[in-house]
């Protein structure tokens, strides 16, 4: 069970993780939706298409998504003081789960850089750009060993990378990617992008919901799980 949750919530937290502000581009303020699909065509009929819908003003991003085990998710992410929650609405409660690193984890990734995943990227400039929701798009060729050929990734220049930093080698909004996961490779396509102040709100986690640990919450989870199996 905790693989589980582990593994959606890594769907969510993979974009808006790791920050870096550029001086040479500016920052998206609005929408984007992306849909998702699995890659291997044997698994579709177990993983149904998703959506990832990104909502972001110039300190705050909002990811929401939606899965049939879960229903929906939502994370918020305070860029500048590095905070980050996963709302999550279920039987048996609210919760806003908080997904901080602990400083020993950060120490642990900053050492252990030469054996990240993102180390594994081979990342080729293609000439040309693609035009997709009537903007012009840049062209990379992306290699990985869990790719069974090199994969044709879009991004849109000229934005900070905050947004959906994926990819932090990828120097704008990427717009077609492709993520890596521990059961299976998910391709992200944007299907809309909105520019405009979104509604403050947005970004706030309401009252009804407990802030809790990622711990705390799956012991709740466990025992919930345990008195449904009593009854």
């Amino acid at each position: 069970m905790r693989n589980f949750i582990l593994f959606f919530t890594l769907i969510l937290a993979f974009p808006i993780a790791s920050f870096s502000q550029s001086k040479k581009t500016k920052t998206f303020v609005g929408m984007l939706e992306y849909k998702i699909i699995v890659r291997d065509s044997s698994l579709k009929e177990l993983v149904p298409d998703n959506r990832m819908i990104v909502y972001t003003n110039d300190t705050i991003v909002r990811v929401e998504n939606f899965t049939q085990n879960l229903g929906n998710q939502i994370a918020i992410k305070h860029m500048l003081l590095d905070k980050s929650y996963l709302m999550l609405d279920t039987e048996f409660g609210k919760f806003a789960i908080q997904m901080d690193e602990t400083e020993d984890q950060k120490q642990k990734q900053a050492s252990d850089t030469t054996s990240s995943e993102m180390d594994k990227f081979v990342f080729e400039k293609k000439c040309g750009k693609t035009r997709m929701l009537g903007r012009k798009m840049n062209r990379l060729m992306v290699s990985h060993p869990e790719f069974k050929e090199p994969i044709e990734f879009l991004y849109l220049k000229g934005y900070s990378s905050e947004i959906v930093n994926a990819y932090p080698k990828i120097n704008g909004i990427p717009t077609k990617y492709s993520v890596i996961t521990p059961d299976a490779i998910f391709d992200y396509t944007l299907v809309k992008m909105s520019e405009y102040t979104p509604e403050h709100d947005l970004f706030g986690i309401p009252a009804d919901f407990e802030r809790i640990s990622f711990d705390d919450f799956m012991d709740k989870l466990i025992e919930a799980k345990g008195a449904q199996s009593g009854n």
